[in-house]
């Protein structure tokens, strides 16, 4: 599987967790609520919509079975709606613990993130503290290319270059300003007792690092 289907079907079940859903719905609260998947269309999300239901994690129902339940008559043209099963609840778990730096990248931390609220907090701070650190290595990268070309570039790309160092340093901020809530917030409830300490991220880096490095090259 892809790493975006892969981060879809995480998204999926992290919507389904909270109530069942039809795939209209479905689609358009990934579209908007998940940045990352506002161009998701329905050719995507019901393949993996039966991958789901074919692993058991998410069970499918269509609007006469409601109709029928209730007394009703039906006759329309009948609704799947999906909802999650208790193996679905637990893969979803599994999947939201999980702190490497597949939950860091890009698109990856956003639907981690818009699904925080399920997390531990050693798992949030991990993440966040694996995204910061991510970041200022491509801030490293990006100050260090500036320096070079320097001399060698237009005032239009030195300009977009300077706009993308600005946005990563204010995401920075805000990921310090972040780390920093949580651990207080695990220093009142739970008193006298410290808070995880911070991870070294290093080790989990090596096979991102050499993907980053090409683009910033590229770039």
């Amino acid at each position: 599987m892809s790493r975006r289907g892969a981060i879809l079907e995480l998204a999926i079940l992290g919507l389904l967790h909270d109530q069942p859903l039809h795939g209209y719905e479905l689609r358009k609260q990934l579209s908007g609520v998940l940045g990352a998947f506002r161009a998701v269309s329905f050719g995507s999300l019901y393949p993996a919509l039966r991958g789901l239901v074919e692993r058991g994690w998410i069970t499918e129902r269509s609007a006469s079975d409601h109709d029928h339940a209730a007394g009703g008559l039906g006759g329309k043209r009948s609704r799947i709606t999906y909802e999650l099963t208790a193996e679905g609840k637990e893969q979803f778990q599994t999947l939201m613990a999980q702190t490497g730096p597949a939950s860091w990248e890009d698109e990856n931390f956003d639907v981690h993130f818009a699904f925080f609220g399920r997390a531990s907090s050693d798992v949030r701070l991990r993440i966040l503290e694996g995204r910061r650190s991510r970041l200022e290595e491509r801030l490293d990268a990006s100050r260090e290319q500036s320096r070079e070309r320097r001399e060698r570039t237009d005032k239009y790309t030195a300009e977009l270059h300077r706009h993308g160092l600005e946005s990563t340093e204010r995401e920075v901020r805000w990921l310090s300003e972040l780390i920093e809530t949580e651990r207080s917030a695990y220093r009142t409830t739970n008193p006298g007792t410290a808070a995880p300490a911070e991870q070294p991220v290093a080790e989990d880096l090596p096979e991102q690092t050499s993907g980053r490095s090409e683009k910033s090259d590229k770039e």
